[in-house]
């Protein structure tokens, strides 16, 4: 058995828990497309109208530069933290731990969110009117939340082939959907190129509104860098399964905003927007096509729920095992060597907010989450994209292919998240507001904690391209993880970055 470099707490994270297929199942269960489809298009429908493919065209591109800057980060330093370990040691300790806690957050408010939709999508496969049951959906979906929970305490390993069942039953069943759509022609509308221009955006004020929308649709590809240590060849692959789970979600993003265009109309989701799924699975195939993509549904909400999940227990194991936060953040199980304080935590405060948000305001207080996660992501996404560049600058020149893919690229995709993030303060209400800065603020008291108790994540060594690239010459290997350490290569390399 293989354990990871880093060293917690309480033991170490198993190192050859995945494989890179396991890495791009998690990405592709990470997004969520068929809960994204659910769950944003009504709001993006709502602001943007038909121009929802021009939407996922336009935020896929700088998406992408974000998962390259992510791909080279893992490179040099395959860590748990991800952002949280990246941006420290190449831009500041005090952003790094705000592009952790950014994510924390960002996870625990969307399982909270997404309890009710998967509690509701299990009622309604039994009989569309249980599903208007808020108490017994919240129930329901809290069951799958805890479910979701005990796969994750049972290591990396079991919750990758949880995922290849979960993921790959939603898959053919989105694909097979969507081919079958497509092949319907339109009833509504005939297709459009001009849905991919700017001509049907009302201002910018639309753009922003649904660009913020379709960053939080692509979210979640990321959780294959909070597994990189526990990734086989965790360096060589880091990354990659990232870049995959993002084309993949967007070729099924635009399919069905086109298929909602052609057979749905933008004008019948916008009227009744809770129930377009069900309409535009009898507009192609009629009596159980609804309940079939509810089932999807049902799928994606469960596989996100874990995905979520990893992600926010890695970033706290990375914070316990640096002392940022409480060192318990860091115990590992001594079994099935996973973090097992962090997901008990995680788990408990998702459920808390799931029956306040559930049995509360539970629309108005979810839409104004969604928003508030988007500027939350846009923050972390950013600084990553930033830190890529920084450490890698020494490179950018040695090539045309490393100034456009680790340099213009993913500064490029840096800057979109922070100028929908600058915009998206003047276009949201309070609520949104108050969730996404408010969060940030208040992870400022645990960073000075952590600060002032003289924690050694704030005097990092620096991250070192131009250094890594000489060892890995030197050595021949790509992965200065489990392999450095099997073989007995000085501790130093190891850690330095």
């Amino acid at each position: 058995m293989i354990v990871s470099k880093h060293s917690g707490t309480g033991g170490s994270l198993r190192a050859d828990a995945l494989g890179p297929f396991d890495s791009a199942v998690m990405a592709v269960a990470g997004c969520g497309p068929a809960y994204t489809i659910a769950g944003t298009f009504p709001a993006l429908i709502a602001a943007v109208g038909v121009a929802g493919p021009a939407v996922f065209l336009y935020c896929v591109i700088p998406v992408l530069g974000i998962a390259l800057a992510f791909r080279h980060l893992g490179r040099l330093d395959p860590n748990a933290g991800a952002s949280y370990a990246w941006v420290a040691r190449s831009l500041h300790p005090f952003l790094g731990f705000l592009s952790g806690w950014a994510l924390v957050v960002s996870a625990t408010v969307f399982m909270a969110s997404s309890a009710l939709p998967a509690g509701a999508a299990t009622l309604s496969l039994f009989g569309p009117g249980a599903a208007g049951d808020t108490v017994l959906a919240t129930a329901v979906g809290a069951g799958w939340f805890l479910l979701m929970a005990a796969v994750v305490m049972l290591g990396a390993r079991i919750s990758a082939h949880a995922q290849t069942i979960i993921t790959g039953t939603q898959l053919v069943l989105l694909v097979g959907f969507a081919v079958a759509a497509l092949s319907k022609g339109g009833s509504v509308a005939d297709f459009s190129l001009s849905w991919f221009g700017f001509g049907h955006f009302d201002g910018q004020h639309h753009f922003v509104t649904g660009a913020l929308i379709a960053v939080f649709a692509f979210w979640g590809w990321d959780v294959t860098s909070n597994l990189a240590e526990e990734t086989r060849g965790g360096r060589r692959s880091s990354g990659f399964g990232g870049v995959i789970g993002v084309l993949t979600c967007f070729a099924l993003f635009v399919v069905f905003i086109i298929a909602v265009n052609i057979l749905v109309g933008a004008d019948a989701v916008r009227q009744n927007p809770g129930a377009f799924l069900s309409v535009l699975g009898d507009a192609v195939w009629p009596g159980w096509g609804g309940r079939l993509l509810v089932l999807a549904v049902l799928l994606s909400t469960v596989a996100t729920l874990e995905t979520s999940l990893i992600q926010a227990t890695r970033t706290l194991f990375a914070m316990g095992r640096d002392r940022t936060l409480h060192q318990a953040f860091g115990r590992i199980h001594p079994r099935r060597q996973a973090p097992w304080t962090a997901t008990v935590v995680v788990a408990g405060v998702a459920l808390v907010f799931t029956v306040a948000v559930n049995l509360g305001d539970g629309p108005g207080l979810v839409a104004d989450a969604v928003s508030g996660v988007g500027l939350l992501i846009c923050f972390y996404y950013s600084l990553a994209a930033f830190s890529a560049v920084a450490v890698h600058r020494k490179q950018l020149l040695t090539s045309t292919g490393s100034l456009f893919l680790i340099g213009v690229w993913p500064l490029c995709g840096g800057l979109f998240m922070s100028w929908i993030f600058v915009q998206s303060l003047t276009e949201l209400g309070t609520a949104a507001l108050s969730i996404g800065l408010g969060a940030l603020v208040l992870g400022c008291l645990p960073m000075l904690r952590s600060w002032f108790l003289g924690s050694s994540y704030f005097q990092p060594s620096r991250l070192d391209a131009e250094r890594a690239q000489k060892v890995d010459a030197s050595y021949g290997v790509m992965d200065l993880g489990s392999s450095r350490a099997a073989a007995g290569q000085p501790e130093e390399l190891l850690t330095d970055f």
